[in-house]
């Protein structure tokens, strides 16, 4: 059984669908990107396992439990976590309050000192910056920071947007590898980015979409392999 599953999900934005009926699983410890060009519909696709976006037709199954009605507070607890667009650090909060931030529902107190841990293991610039407000944080590090306040919910699932975007090229390479290492874990993630290369590198399947519908669902190489599929819709 996936750990994920979205059955004939769509959302509109009023009138408009942004997503038409897509359906999709994720199973457990996988890494799935969503592709497609701007205005696919991936953002709107996280949005919605989060629970941040309604649907307007369809069902989302976590872990064999129908979620589709439940808040987006109550899928933090059960183990769906997102670092959203934009990196939504709290700005006048130090490094280690914006990891309290991501620990604040759990009840297993007793394993926060050693998550802290992991999360500065995985990330050292953090356990140097531990004491410093997310306003002082560069762009690479305050993105460190969204991806391990996430990990401090303890979660089965993270959802990634733009999981590269503005970064420079060697601090990327630290964020691609921290997903290898949270698969290892045995986490599931879904993520989008623009860069196809590395994603073709550490996913274990794609996912495209276009104007809200999966036009492609397979291993990264069977896509590489339809270069016109990946020119019409990615430009690549």
């Amino acid at each position: 059984m996936a750990l994920l599953e979205l059955a004939d999900v769509s959302v509109h934005y009023g009138r408009i669908g942004a997503l038409s009926g897509i359906s999709l699983t994720v199973d457990a410890g996988e890494i799935v990107s969503l592709i497609g060009a701007n205005g696919a519909g991936k953002t709107t696709t996280m949005r919605a396992i989060s629970g941040i976006r309604p649907l307007s037709a369809g069902r989302i199954s976590f872990d064999g439990e129908d979620i589709t009605r439940l808040r987006a507070d109550l899928r933090v607890v059960r183990g769906i976590c997102q670092a959203p667009e934009g990196r939504g650090v709290f700005p006048g909060m130090t490094v280690m309050e914006n990891l309290d931030m991501g620990a604040y529902a759990r009840k297993d107190r007793k394993r926060l000192t050693s998550d802290y841990e992991r999360v500065f293991e995985l990330f050292p610039r953090l356990a140097e910056r531990r004491g410093n407000g997310g306003h002082q944080l560069s762009g690479g590090e305050q993105q460190m920071l969204t991806i391990g306040r996430a990990l401090m919910t303890n979660p089965d699932m993270i959802l990634i947007d733009e999981a590269t975007e503005g970064l420079a090229p060697l601090v990327a390479q630290d964020i691609w590898r921290t997903l290898g290492v949270i698969r290892g874990e045995g986490i599931a993630t879904i993520v989008v980015d623009k860069d196809f290369r590395s994603l073709s590198k550490i996913a274990d399947r794609m996912v495209m979409l276009s104007k809200g519908t999966v036009v492609f669902d397979g291993a990264p190489a069977t896509l590489a392999a339809q270069p016109e599929l990946l020119e019409r819709h990615l430009g690549v």
